[in-house]
């Protein structure tokens, strides 16, 4: 998921330096969108692992 969230950003920037502003700001939105869907996944897992490891 976080790499779909770097070439959504990578897109933006490109389409940012090329003028297209509208899709520019699309793809940040997107990109913002499954970076914080990725960081919650993440705190999820972790803390999931760290009670599965107590229960050990």
């Amino acid at each position: 998921m976080l790499s779909w969230a770097l070439t959504f950003l990578v897109v933006a920037l490109i389409a940012g330096l090329l003028g297209f502003t509208g899709i520019a700001g699309a793809a940040i939105g997107v990109a913002k969108i499954l970076f914080f869907v990725f960081l919650v996944l993440f705190v999820v897992s972790l803390i999931s692992h760290m009670v599965r490891g107590r229960a050990v």
